[in-house]
């Protein structure tokens, strides 16, 4: 799936926190174009850039022109190691509202030439962002809060995130101030305080996609597979019937999961069949829209 004719730039810019965004550059070497469109893309909950096959995805899409930009959350619990979640006390406090706040940060390094590859110049004016599950939610209100973003393409998304809480989780809230998620690939059991929901519900109408996609003017493909078993597909059929954009799109996957058949830590040489068909949709919509 590689080739030498994609580069990658590995470096991180400070949060508003002061914290480390890290990311990776991808960005096609070969090319006579200038102004490379960017593509964002976001991770979901319990995830990180490096995770399983979106580093290959993301070189992949960069073939067609594009220069991708994966990007790790700042609370996302995950240091300099880019695969262990050895920063707890960050993930513990990670809320939606840092999470879109992260993603201004970047575009605004952008926009600055803080991020730029070697060689060849990126249009910060024309970006597109992709985002998986809890980034997926993310990249809604992403596409609504920033007029920089030209086109949008969720994985797997979460529709509303405040639909998500569980009793057990606001008691736990309630009475303890936090919650605990167990980590079914790490086995780590790990810590969610009350910031997090109270963030949430104060700021809903700013932060959740079934919201906030009633705003979009913009191109809009919501990809979800029909056996995902951790986010329902309905949850892209209620963005998809929510989202005012003109030019939107559904697109069901049959026969996979949240993931599309990809796991962590990804080592099979070619993708599975499922998720070569969510990348080719997925290229192929920007290839149409964000051009």
């Amino acid at each position: 799936m590689k080739d030498n004719k994609i580069s990658k730039i590995s470096s991180s810019v400070p949060s508003t926190e002061n914290l480390p965004i890290y990311y990776d550059l991808y960005y096609p070497t070969d090319t006579k174009q200038d102004n490379l469109p960017v593509i964002l893309f976001l991770h979901g909950f319990k995830g990180f850039k490096d995770w399983g096959a979106f580093p290959d995805a993301c070189h992949e899409l960069s073939k067609a022109g594009f220069a991708v930009l994966a990007m790790n959350f700042s609370l996302n619990g995950v240091s300099e190691s880019m695969t262990e979640f050895d920063q707890l006390d960050l993930f513990a406090r990670e809320t939606l509202s840092q999470d879109l706040e992260d993603v201004g940060t970047v575009i605004k390094a952008l926009k600055d030439k803080d991020i730029a590859g070697e060689g060849v110049s990126l249009d910060a004016s024309t970006i597109g962002v992709l985002g998986h599950s809890r980034g997926g939610h993310t990249a809604v209100a992403v596409a609504a809060e920033y007029p920089e973003i030209k086109c949008l393409v969720t994985w797997s998304a979460v529709a509303d995130y405040n639909a998500r809480w569980s009793d057990e989780m606001i008691n736990d809230w309630e009475e303890k101030g936090v919650t605990e998620i167990k980590n079914g690939r790490t086995g780590q059991m790990m810590p969610v305080k009350d910031v997090v929901y109270k963030d949430a519900i104060e700021n809903a109408d700013r932060l959740m996609a079934v919201k906030r996609v009633q705003e979009l003017d913009i191109p809009a493909l919501f990809v979800h597979s029909k056996g995902d078993e951790g986010v329902p597909y309905s949850e892209a059929e209620k963005l998809y019937e929510h989202c005012n954009a003109e030019d939107k799109k559904i697109e069901l996957i049959p026969d996979s999961g949240h993931t599309f058949d990809t796991a962590h830590p990804f080592e099979d040489e070619e993708f599975p069949e499922a998720f070569i068909t969510v990348l080719s949709i997925t290229g192929n919509w920007f290839q149409s829209h964000l051009k």
